[in-house]
C-alpha cells in the first residue's frame, strides 16, 4: 500500500474521517524524515537485484512502477550498477491510486507503449510484475500481468494468490522465469 493510501487509511480508522490537511502534513513529514535519514542512511537494495536485473537488461523491457514516492525510488538506485536501465520509473506522484487498485501497472503499461509506439505493442498479458505484498499482487493480477511474488515482506504463505511464489530471486535467470511463467 502507497503511503498516501496508508495514511489515509490510519485516519479514517482513528477519526472517522481523513482530515485532507492532516493528511498532507503527515505525508509531507514523512518525506522529510525519509530524505533526512537517506542524506545518511542509503537504503539497500536486496542482495539479488542487481545481478538479476543486469541479467534481464538486454532481454527484456524493464520498468519500475512503485507506490514510493519517486525521490525515494531515484535515492535506492542512486549510484548502484542499475542506476540507469529502468526504461521508465513510475512512482505513487505520477499514479495517485494505491495499490491494490491496477491503475499504476495499467499506467506504466500505456506508457511503456507511448515510448515504442510501433506495433506489437505490449499487451498486459506479456508483463510480469515482480511483488513483494499482497496488494501489490492484487494490483499486478487486476492488471491482467502474471505475477511474481518474493518473499521479502511478508512469508510465502500470505502471496499465493500470486502465479509463483519464491523466497528470493539469487541466482535465478529471468529468461527461466520466463519460461515457467509464461
Amino acid at each position: 500500500m502507497d503511503e498516501r493510501t496508508c495514511a489515509a487509511t490510519l485516519l479514517e480508522q482513528r477519526d472517522g474521517a481523513c482530515d485532507h490537511a492532516v493528511h498532507a502534513r503527515i505525508i509531507e513529514r514523512k518525506a522529510v524524515l525519509f530524505r533526512d535519514h537517506t542524506a545518511t542512511h542509503k537504503p539497500a537494495l536486496f542482495t539479488w537485484v542487481t545481478s538479476f536485473v543486469e541479467q534481464a537488461v538486454g532481454q527484456y523491457r524493464l520498468a519500475v512502477a512503485s507506490g514510493g514516492r519517486r525521490e525515494q525510488i531515484l535515492a535506492a538506485l542512486l549510484g548502484t550498477r542499475i542506476e540507469h536501465v529502468f526504461e521508465l520509473i513510475v512512482s505513487a506522484d505520477e499514479c495517485l491510486v494505491g495499490k491494490p487498485a491496477p491503475a499504476i501497472y495499467e499506467f506504466t503499461l500505456r506508457q511503456l507503449n507511448t515510448l515504442r509506439p510501433r506495433p506489437p505493442l505490449l499487451r498486459s498479458g506479456e508483463c510480469l510484475v515482480i511483488e513483494d505484498s499482497r496488494a501489490g499482487i492484487q494490483a499486478g493480477l487486476r492488471a491482467g500481468m502474471r505475477v511474481l511474488a518474493v518473499a521479502t515482506t511478508y512469508p510465502p504463505s500470505q502471496l499465493t494468490d500470486a502465479h509463483l511464489v519464491l523466497q528470493t530471486l539469487d541466482g535465478v535467470d529471468p529468461g527461466d522465469l520466463a519460461h515457467r511463467l509464461f
